[in-house]
């Protein structure tokens, strides 16, 4: 076999000599490309099909210029160019590039829903913290909650700084300030508030992230998917605490409950402050 196979190659040799004698030379490649070397015999198929491949039409001439950024990217530079400082004007962006107006306007939205999320929450904080309801643990939990969904509006102030839009902030509806009910009693009855508000706010991070799609927007769906992920967590686990507050009632089992989830609240507490800070 080993015979047979150098006998081959000292077969081909020649037609390999003869093909690299008659070539043209080859310059230098632009962009770092190497000069290509003739193969081993033992990878060549036939003469015919090696100089098909040296006269293709993709093989570069040494003056050729394959990209050139000044031409390229005129549109970008007249852009920026005619761009005005200190401007609110979308158009006067100097970072924007292929972000659609309404993807823009959906951002500033969740913006606002965040923060009224946040609001929502820091009333509840407020009301579990009276001394004639003294329920600390759920004082400290919503107050940790309403610090979170305020890092996530900075967290859509910051992407909306990044893809060149501008932030417009709108007026937060005052929220519920008393959360007794006969029924279900306080905690459940503001947990459940709590579930429904983390269910929306899901819900309008999926249509956003709909809206990025329509407008070919990867880097902003890519984004929103982070967000998506943590919103669906979160969602879940109101629900354990909703379905733990309608198995322990409204007497001592509340205290209890209270009491677990004052450990939660810390943890949710110290992630928001450093996502704030960040």
């Amino acid at each position: 076999m080993f015979v047979l196979r150098a006998s081959l190659m000292r077969a081909a040799a020649p037609a390999c000599r003869a093909l690299t004698a008659s070539a043209p030379k080859l310059t230098a490649r632009p962009l770092g490309l190497a000069t290509p070397r003739p193969c081993p015999a033992r990878y060549m198929a036939t003469q015919a099909q090696q100089t098909t491949v040296t006269n293709s039409p993709s093989s570069y001439r040494e003056d050729e210029i394959i990209f050139n950024p000044m031409v390229e990217g005129q549109e970008q530079i007249e852009q920026v160019a005619q761009a005005s400082m200190n401007s609110g004007k979308p158009e006067d962006s100097f970072a924007r590039l292929n972000y659609h107006p309404e993807s823009e306007a959906g951002v500033n939205e969740q913006i606002a829903h965040e923060y009224t999320m946040s609001y929502a929450y820091h009333a509840m904080s407020s009301y579990f913290s009276r001394d004639n309801v003294a329920l600390p643990g759920l004082a400290s939990f919503f107050r940790a909650a309403s610090l979170e969904e305020r890092s996530h509006a900075q967290m859509l102030m910051n992407f909306q700084a990044t893809r060149g839009g501008r932030v417009r902030l709108a007026a937060l509806a005052a929220p519920e300030m008393d959360y007794n009910h006969l029924e279900k009693g306080d905690a459940l009855h503001a947990m459940e508030l709590a579930l429904a508000l983390e269910k929306l706010n899901f819900q309008m991070l999926f249509e956003l992230h709909k809206t990025a799609e329509k407008h070919e927007d990867s880097n902003m769906s890519d984004f929103l998917e982070d967000m998506l992920s943590e919103q669906a967590e979160g969602v879940k686990e109101v629900s354990d605490y909703v379905a733990h507050l309608r198995r322990v009632g409204k007497g001592l089992g509340v205290v209890l409950f209270d009491e677990k989830i004052a450990q939660r609240a810390s943890e949710v507490a110290s992630t928001a402050v450093t996502a704030l800070g960040a």
